[in-house]
């Protein structure tokens, strides 16, 4: 049976959603049927420190819901992804090195400052939830987020849920090992996916190139400028035809159909959704990535699936704030 404290809620009609990030903070409101009513986007400031990043959260909810026409009494529940791991259950953010967060009750914070529920959970998955329920995955019960940026990031859906795993660690997809002699990660392990794959790793692979002489073609890209090579610039080189850049990409490619079909032949999800910066930097890498997908994946496992291209772009994260919000304030 619910409580009174649900039934209140339940008889709200509006849910907020923030996505939290390193440089920005994206916050947005809709009804409920996940319309959005507003937008705002608020530089973080994670310099300023923990208090700082809390007052702009919670100053960009109520322009948001200024915006939107909404008033507090109004909202059911926020949704909220952060960058890093954390108790989805408590709210206890346990580690955001970019914003210089460590073991942070943000759900507790944000609930008393907000005077509403708060639900908590890793950005990652958000933009997996976001993706399959507004999407390039919409309906699907089974399905796989990988974004592709400065590092490599994951979300998981299964039965039609967040799969949060048993210590809440799941869909860390940028951590499987791929080369067990391969470059060193930010993790510390070898030859993770990020570490071959990332927009990181394509450029320093290509500054390697550029130190041992060759890569004239990336280089002069960058304006002759070493410092200025990215992956962005590996991208540039290799649609213009530069077979070092076209090389480095196709390589990414392979590295990350390696482990997209892992994950077909481990999960056998229904939709993989890739997103994020590199998978928008033309079709070299995405069809190394689709030739070494269907070359490693069990035929049972492709035999079905749609791996498809990200489709809300910066929104993916706050639009999973907003739906699991909605899902909560349910009482799901």
């Amino acid at each position: 049976m619910k409580s009174s404290f649900w039934g209140d809620y339940l008889s709200r009609n509006y849910v907020v959603g923030v996505d939290l990030g390193g440089t920005k903070i994206l916050t947005a409101v809709a009804d409920r049927q996940g319309s959005v009513l507003s937008r705002v986007r608020v530089a973080t400031g994670a310099d300023l420190g923990q208090d700082h990043v809390i007052n702009e959260i919670v100053t960009s909810v109520a322009v948001a819901l200024r915006e939107a026409g909404v008033s507090t009494e109004a909202v059911a529940a926020a949704g909220i992804g952060v960058p890093g791991p954390l108790d989805p259950q408590t709210g206890v953010v346990y580690l955001a090195p970019n914003l210089g967060w460590q073991n942070l009750s943000l759900g507790e914070i944000l609930g008393s400052r907000l005077k509403l529920p708060v639900y908590v959970d890793n950005d990652a998955n958000l933009a997996a939830l976001g993706e399959c329920v507004y999407g390039a995955g919409q309906s699907a019960d089974n399905l796989v987020y990988i974004t592709v940026s400065t590092g490599v990031g994951g979300g998981l859906i299964l039965g039609g849920k967040i799969y949060h795993g048993f210590s809440g660690g799941a869909g860390e997809i940028g951590h499987i090992t791929l080369a067990a002699d391969g470059p060193r990660c930010g993790c510390g392990n070898l030859g993770c996916l990020e570490a071959l794959a990332s927009g990181t790793a394509i450029a320093k692979r290509a500054v390697a190139l550029v130190a041992e002489g060759r890569g004239l073609g990336i280089l002069s890209r960058a304006g002759g400028d070493r410092g200025g090579v990215s992956a962005r610039v590996v991208a540039a080189a290799a649609s213009n035809g530069d077979g070092e850049a076209i090389l480095i990409m196709r390589d990414a490619g392979r590295y990350l159909g390696m482990a997209v079909a892992g994950i077909l032949n481990l999960l056998n999800p229904s939709v993989v959704v890739l997103g994020g910066g590199v998978m928008q930097s033309g079709s070299i890498l995405w069809e190394a990535m689709l030739e070494t997908t269907r070359r490693c994946a069990l035929s049972s496992a492709l035999q079905e699936v749609s791996i498809v291209r990200a489709a809300l772009g910066e929104e993916a994260g706050v639009m999973g704030a907003l739906a699991l919000a909605l899902e909560k304030s349910q009482g799901v």
